[in-house]
């Protein structure tokens, strides 16, 4: 979840939302006269001791002005963060770049790229490659701006891209963050495009306000049938695996390699949820 760079008290709220990673945004929520001061909140919000979120931290540098964002965040203070954003990413040597400022300045942190641009969309294997990246993410606003196109409920104008992102990630072996929903009123909207990036492959979604965090999350859970499922083909796999069996059947239907895969990243989304067998995420 983003929250701008220059307001402290929202970033010090942050992390009672709920959200996986939160990120403090010093690019597009941030009005250009005011980047010195959001610098400055980052560092202090970072360097203060008594600021111990139970979530990742992401910063997202400006992409124009990387190297002062660091500068004052990390040189100037004692900030923790466990990653890097990198808006307009558009190539995997932007994303390298990005990683040697880091190591400059002591920080050899992760990198979320940021695919947003036509030119980011044609190169994001190689940006999901590199060394630095950690996860993609796709942003379908400034891309729709960038190609001049415009924007529907349905989506359709970026969906090459939005997929392109997603696979691109699944090949470099990095996770895959989808698009922001920019109407943060609209509940059902937001949820129903979240299980559509879900079905695309994505492993999480961009939030702009924390009204979402649990709409997403909700969204990303299994629910109570999908879960009984994949403990029927875990447990039937594991049964035919003891009786040296490689081909088994569950409720009438084959199961093979690919159904197998789906079975376990639905048992992945449970457990993070809390709801395979009541186990929680850590154990």
């Amino acid at each position: 979840m983003f929250s701008p760079g220059d307001r402290p008290e929202l970033m010090r709220k942050a992390p009672a939302t709920g959200a996986d990673t939160i990120v403090f945004d010093l690019e597009d929520a941030v009005a250009p006269g005011r980047k010195a001061e959001a610098r400055a909140a980052v560092r202090d919000v970072l360097s203060d001791p008594d600021f111990d979120p139970d979530a990742e931290v992401c910063v997202r540098v400006t992409g124009t002005d990387t190297y002062r964002d660091l500068e004052v965040v990390v040189d100037d203070g004692d900030a923790a963060f466990d990653a890097v954003m990198l808006p307009k990413a558009e190539s995997a040597d932007a994303v390298e770049h990005l990683g040697d400022q880091l190591r400059e300045h002591g920080r050899p942190v992760s990198v979320i790229a940021l695919i947003e641009t036509a030119r980011g969309v044609l190169r994001a294997e190689a940006i999901a490659d590199a060394k630095p990246t950690d996860a993609v993410a796709f942003g379908a606003e400034d891309l729709s701006a960038d190609l001049g196109a415009t924007r529907t409920d349905e989506g359709t104008e970026v969906l090459y891209a939005r997929e392109k992102a997603v696979a691109a990630a699944a090949a470099a072996g990095v996770d895959a963050i989808d698009t922001v929903y920019t109407d943060f009123g609209d509940e059902t909207g937001l949820a129903e495009e979240t299980r559509f990036a879900a079905t695309l492959g994505y492993d999480g979604k961009m939030a702009i306000h924390p009204s979402q965090v649990p709409v997403i999350n909700e969204a990303f859970t299994p629910d109570a049938d999908k879960i009984a499922w994949a403990k029927s083909v875990l447990d039937a796999r594991d049964a035919a695996a003891a009786e040296g069996r490689g081909v088994f059947e569950v409720d009438g239907e084959m199961i093979d390699a690919p159904l197998i895969a789906q079975a376990e990243r639905v048992r992945e989304y449970a457990r993070l949820a809390e709801e395979w067998d009541g186990q929680r995420s850590d154990e």
